[in-house]
C-alpha cells in the first residue's frame, strides 16, 4: 500500500513535469518548421495537455482496467471545467474573443452527445471506438483548415507564449522525445499504483480514475491555464481546456476501446456522463451568451465559483 501510494505521487509529479517538457519541445519544434501559431495552439498544445490522459488510459485498457481508462477520460473532462476553469475564472474573469473557440464549443457539445449515445448500451465496442477515432480525425482536419485561414486571437496568444520559451531546435527536439519517453514511463507507474490502491481500499478502478487519476492528469491544464490568464492570454487558457476535452472524449476513449472493448458501469451514464454533459453545456452558455450584444463572451468569478462548488459536490457524490 505504501509503495503504491509512493508510485501514484511520483508518477503524477513525473507525468506533469514530462508533459510540460513534451509540450514545450513540440511547440518550439513546430514553430521552427513553419507551423502557424493557431495550429500550434489547437493541435500541438491541445494534444500535449491531453497526452497524460491518453497514455494513462491506453496502458489501463491494455492491462485490463477499462474503468480506470474511462474514468480518467470523463473525470478529466469534468475536472477541466469544474476545477481548472472554475479556479482560473476565480483568479480573473475569462474573456472569449477567438472566433475559432466560438466555433469549437458547439462541436464539443455535439461530440459530448455522440459519446452519450455510444455508451447508452453500457459498452464501448470496437465499432464505437472506430466511430470516435474517425470523428477525431475529422475534427483534426477541420482544425488544420481553420489554422491555415489567417490570424485569430488564439493564434496571436499562442505565438506570444511560444516566443517566451525560445530554445535551440536541438534542445527542443531533445525535450520532445525525452518528454514523450517519461510520459510513458510515469503513466505505467501511475496506473500500477492506482490499481493497487483501488484493490487495497476495495473500490472500483472507475472511482480511482474519476478522482485521483483524473485530478492528477488535469494538473497540466490547471498550471497552463493559470499561467495564461496571468499573462492576459484568455483565449489560450480556455482553448487549452476545450481542446483537451475534445481530445479526451474522442481520442482517449477511442484508443482505449480500440485496444480492448469494455463494459461500462451503469452509473457512468447516470452520474459521470450527466455531470460532464451539464458542465459542458454551462461552459458554452456562459462563454457565448453575450455574442448577440456584439460583446465578447465572459466567464465571470461567480460562474467560476459555481463550477468549483459543483465539482466539489460531484467528488463527494462519487466518493460516497
Amino acid at each position: 500500500m505504501l509503495l503504491a501510494s509512493i508510485a501514484v505521487i511520483f508518477g503524477l509529479v513525473l507525468l506533469i513535469w514530462s508533459a510540460d517538457r513534451f509540450i514545450e519541445g513540440a511547440a518550439v519544434t513546430a514553430k521552427h518548421f513553419g507551423m502557424s501559431p493557431l495550429l500550434i495552439g489547437m493541435l500541438i498544445i491541445g494534444f500535449g495537455t491531453s497526452a497524460p490522459e491518453m497514455v494513462v488510459s491506453a496502458f489501463a485498457a491494455a492491462q485490463g482496467n477499462p474503468g480506470l481508462a474511462l474514468g480518467n477520460a470523463f473525470g478529466s473532462n469534468t475536472a477541466n471545467i469544474g476545477l481548472v476553469l472554475g479556479i482560473t475564472a476565480l483568479i480573473a474573469p475569462i474573456t472569449v474573443q477567438s472566433s475559432v473557440l466560438r466555433k469549437e464549443m458547439p462541436i464539443l457539445i455535439a461530440i459530448t452527445l455522440l459519446a452519450g449515445w455510444l455508451i447508452l448500451d453500457n459498452f464501448i465496442s470496437g465499432w464505437d471506438a472506430l466511430i470516435l477515432l474517425v470523428v477525431f480525425f475529422g475534427v483534426m482536419g477541420w482544425s488544420i483548415k481553420q489554422g491555415l485561414n489567417g490570424n485569430d486571437t488564439l493564434g496571436l496568444e499562442t505565438d506570444a507564449e511560444v516566443s517566451s520559451h525560445q530554445m535551440p531546435i536541438a534542445r527542443a527536439i531533445m525535450w520532445l522525445f525525452v518528454g514523450l519517453f517519461l510520459l510513458i514511463a510515469s503513466s505505467r507507474v501511475l496506473v500500477w499504483g492506482a490499481v493497487e490502491i483501488a484493490v487495497a481500499f476495495g473500490v472500483s478502478d472507475l472511482v480511482i480514475g474519476l478522482t485521483i487519476v483524473a485530478i492528477g492528469t488535469s494538473l497540466p491544464e490547471l498550471a497552463s491555464a493559470i499561467a495564461a490568464i496571468r499573462k492576459n492570454e484568455h483565449d489560450l487558457a480556455l482553448g487549452n481546456i476545450i481542446g483537451s476535452n475534445l481530445f479526451n472524449t474522442l481520442a482517449v476513449v477511442g484508443i482505449a476501446g480500440a485496444i480492448h472493448p469494455f463494459a461500462i458501469d451503469p452509473e457512468v451514464l447516470t452520474r459521470d456522463y450527466l455531470v460532464m454533459g451539464v458542465f459542458t453545456l454551462l461552459i458554452v452558455a456562459f462563454a457565448l451568451r453575450r455574442k448577440k450584444a456584439k460583446r465578447p463572451g465572459r466567464i465571470n468569478r461567480v460562474e467560476g465559483g459555481l463550477f468549483v462548488a459543483g465539482y466539489l459536490g460531484y467528488l463527494l457524490w462519487v466518493i460516497l
